[in-house]
């Protein structure tokens, strides 16, 4: 990955105050606020749900982005009213600069956040550094608590070493990390009760995604998508049959898709990221920047924009008027959805091309 050294903050603006421009707001009058940057398309694990088995091309190093140009994009972006970031991947902790690059994208002037979501592989040795930098938050896929199970679905992690991470991600400082597992039937479904129950005895968030059809459905196993509806009757089961609340939306907890619940109205609070079967989209206020400079204003959609020539070549301003244009022609959702019959039969249909790992997420 792109080793540029990190210039100063006064490099970029640090200390005085950036021009602004009028907010980001696309036709449907949502607006973005919060920003997903990949720092790079490659990946140390390889997830059933996210990689092909037989692989992706990668992207060219000079075809990365650089520390320079992402805080020049980020710049960009906060002018325009962004202030939520998020760091993904592939998965973000390979990239070898990563802290100077988090701290780098943290003193962009309008900057109040920064995220990061990991596979948690590197986080033992990295957590202060992250932490140091300015990263606020942190999400951790955890999949699964088996250790077998685990080292399936990520063909080879450690389930050992990424619940290290976690701990060192709590002893460096952070007060806000979330537990990511993609809902699987016949794989996870019988582990939803322990992975709230592991996030709570530590302090942390569990949150549930439904498997989304990336790369044009390749990756999908018919009778294994698990709805929401689903998710949350099994987490109702795994306390007793306890009554699951809905929670007002709440910025605490983050910008993103997530709709979060309390069990009985008490501190066990747990999110689902319901893409197929509780659609999201009229509330949408993101959008993607892939490791290349490819601005996805829909994770659903394979067009993009590529803002990285548009930045070489004709600079910052240039890159605003891009930026804008582009969100204003943002689709009014995507066409994620089920096709089939009974639940087990069901298909995921509606998807791009892209696989997950291209993009972040």
């Amino acid at each position: 990955m792109s080793t540029a050294p990190a210039t100063s903050s006064r490099a970029l603006g640090a200390g005085r105050s950036v021009p602004p421009a009028s907010p980001l707001v696309d036709r449907q009058r949502r607006t973005i606020e919060y920003l997903r940057v990949s720092v790079t398309d490659r990946c140390n694990y390889r997830c059933t749900y996210c990689i092909p088995e037989s692989g992706l091309e990668h992207l060219e190093r000079e075809d990365v982005l650089s520390v320079d140009e992402l805080a020049r994009l980020v710049t960009c972006f906060a002018r325009l009213g962004v202030r939520r970031l998020r760091l993904t991947g592939g998965e973000p902790t390979v990239r070898g600069d990563l802290p100077a690059l988090a701290a780098r994208l943290r003193a962009v002037p309008g900057v109040e956040d920064l995220a990061l979501s990991t596979n948690g592989h590197r986080l033992g040795e990295l957590a202060p550094a992250l932490r140091a930098a300015g990263v606020d938050r942190l999400n951790v896929s955890v999949d699964s608590l088996s250790p077998e199970r685990f080292t399936r679905i990520t063909r080879g992690g450690s389930l050992a070493r990424v619940r290290a991470g976690i701990e060192a991600a709590r002893a460096a400082g952070f007060t806000s990390i979330k537990i990511n597992a993609v809902a699987v039937r016949g794989f996870n479904d019988d582990e939803i009760g322990s992975l709230c129950a592991f996030a709570w005895e530590r302090g942390l968030l569990p949150r549930f995604i439904e498997q989304m059809p990336m790369a044009d459905g390749a990756l999908y196993v018919p009778g294994t998508f698990m709805s929401a509806r689903e998710i949350r009757e099994a987490v109702a089961a795994a306390t007793g049959g306890a009554r699951i609340l809905p929670l007002p939306p709440a910025r605490e907890v983050g910008a993103g898709p997530a709709r979060y619940f309390s069990v009985d109205g008490d501190a066990r609070r747990f999110g689902i990221i319901s893409a197929i079967t509780e659609h999201f989209c009229d509330t949408c206020n993101r959008v993607r920047l892939a490791a290349s400079g490819a601005l996805h204003t829909c994770l659903g959609h394979d067009d993009a924009t590529d803002l990285r020539a548009v930045l070489r070549a004709r600079g910052d301003d240039a890159v605003i008027e891009t930026i804008r244009a582009a969100v204003e022609a943002k689709r009014d959702g995507h066409a994620f959805g089920l096709v089939g019959g009974l639940v087990p039969l069901v298909r995921l249909a509606g998807g791009p091309k892209k696989a997950m790992v291209q993009i972040g997420g």
